[in-house]
Order: structure tokens, then C-alpha cells, then sequence
């Protein structure tokens, strides 16, 4: 009975702990070195050959090293989405970027849901009852604000609803929809990385927090609000009535 627990716990933790690894050899192997705008300007001309001949083998690489990269929580989430539109150009680089990060969030929402979940219920049932209940009422909406106005760190999102016991369909398609509007925005931006490297500027990568960007963000953030303010009101209506 004590072994086959241990087999089955052992078993919960076996994708953090892989994801961890990845994450400890990035740093150990100094691969950090290669997620540069540095190093794509030096490569650019071999990235853009070898994608214009391997199309949907350098889709399927880019994915997959996206996945990886959001999935362990390596830093350099940006610098991927700005070559995802270097590479693919606006379109085909935004559905990439956003499939990608999706399965990657995914993935790690999966592994800390599986590791830590109960563990996280046990040690903080107390603090947690009420946020968890408010939480579960507008899991969707919380988590869509968060994915279209990105406040916080992408990581972190990913992986607090997986502690709150937020339901994996709505997770990910929250994650899917709120995503969408930051991730075309960047990508835009890295489509005209090859002007920018030539001519020796910086990408402006607080294009989202300036006025004109934000605050069609904000107006849509507040937009998908409007259900959950409406039930609210419905739900005081109801108790003045009684």
C-alpha cells in the first residue's frame, strides 16, 4: 500500500520535476546566451533561408521551442513571440505564438495542478475558502482581464489558477482568447525587426502600456466584465426581494 503511494505521488511530481530540469539546465548551459536580439540579428539571414525552404518544419520547431520555453517558465517569452513575427510575418506568426503558448501555459498549469494542488488546499484551506469560492464564481473573466492586460508575469498567471482549482476547459480557453490581442501586437512588432536591425534601433517592447494601445485593452477588459457585474446586480435584486 506505502509503495504503490509513493509510486503514485512520485508520479504527480514527475512533470514539475522535468520541468524544472529544463528549466536548471537553460541556466546551467547558458542558453540564455542565444535568446538575444544580438543573436537573431546575426542569424537572421540563415533563420529567414531556412524558413522560406522549411515552412511548416520551422512552424513545428518554432512551436515546439515555444511550448518548452512558457511550459518551464524560461525568461524570453517576448523575444520568441517578436521572432515568431520576424520569421512568419504577422499572421501565420500570431496563430503560432498564441497556439503555443497556450499548450505551453497548459502544460505547466497541469504539472503544478497535479504536484501541488492538494498540498496548497491543506496548508491554506483557511486564507483560500472565500478567494477560491469568489474565484470559481468568474474564473473565466478573472483569468481572460489578467491574459489581455499582462500586469503580471505570464508565469505566474499560469500558474495560480492551477492552485485555486480553476477548471482546465476555461483555463484554457481564457488563456486562448485573452492572449490574442497582446501576442498580435508583438508579433506586428518583430515583423519589422528586419528595419529596425538595419537601422540600428531598439524595439519598443512598452508599445502595449502606451495610451493608444492600453486603452482599447482596458475597454475591452472592462467589456468582458459586464456578465459578471450583471449577475452581481441580479444576485442583490433577488436578495432585496426576499
Amino acid at each position: 500500500m506505502t509503495e504503490n503511494t509513493r509510486s503514485f505521488n512520485f508520479k504527480k511530481w514527475l512533470l514539475l520535476i522535468l520541468l524544472v530540469a529544463i528549466l536548471g539546465c537553460f541556466f546551467y548551459f547558458r542558453l540564455y546566451t542565444y535568446l538575444t536580439f544580438e543573436s537573431l540579428q546575426d542569424h537572421r539571414q540563415i533563420l529567414l533561408n531556412w524558413t522560406e525552404q522549411h515552412l511548416i518544419l520551422a512552424l513545428l520547431c518554432f512551436s515546439a521551442v515555444y511550448i518548452v520555453a512558457v511550459a518551464a517558465s524560461i525568461p524570453g517569452a517576448v523575444l520568441l513571440t517578436l521572432s515568431g513575427g520576424f520569421l512568419f510575418g504577422p499572421i501565420l506568426g500570431t496563430i503560432a505564438v498564441v497556439i503555443s503558448a497556450t499548450i505551453g501555459a497548459f502544460v505547466i498549469f497541469l504539472a503544478v495542478n497535479l504536484a501541488l494542488r492538494d498540498w496548497f488546499a491543506r496548508k491554506a484551506a483557511k486564507w483560500t475558502h472565500t478567494m477560491e469560492e469568489g474565484f470559481h464564481k468568474n474564473a473565466f473573466t478573472y483569468l481572460f482581464i489578467i491574459r489581455l492586460i499582462p500586469i503580471f508575469p505570464f508565469w505566474l498567471v499560469n500558474i495560480v489558477p492551477a492552485l485555486l482549482g480553476m477548471k482546465k476547459r476555461s483555463y484554457i480557453l481564457a488563456t486562448f482568447l485573452g492572449i490574442i490581442p497582446g501576442s498580435f501586437i508583438y508579433v506586428s512588432i518583430g515583423n519589422g525587426l528586419g528595419y529596425i536591425f538595419d537601422s540600428g534601433e531598439t524595439p519598443n517592447l512598452g508599445i502595449i502600456f502606451e495610451p493608444q494601445v492600453l486603452l482599447p485593452l482596458v475597454a475591452l477588459a472592462l467589456l468582458s466584465t459586464l456578465p459578471m457585474i450583471y449577475k452581481w446586480i441580479k444576485a442583490k435584486r433577488n436578495e432585496t426581494q426576499m
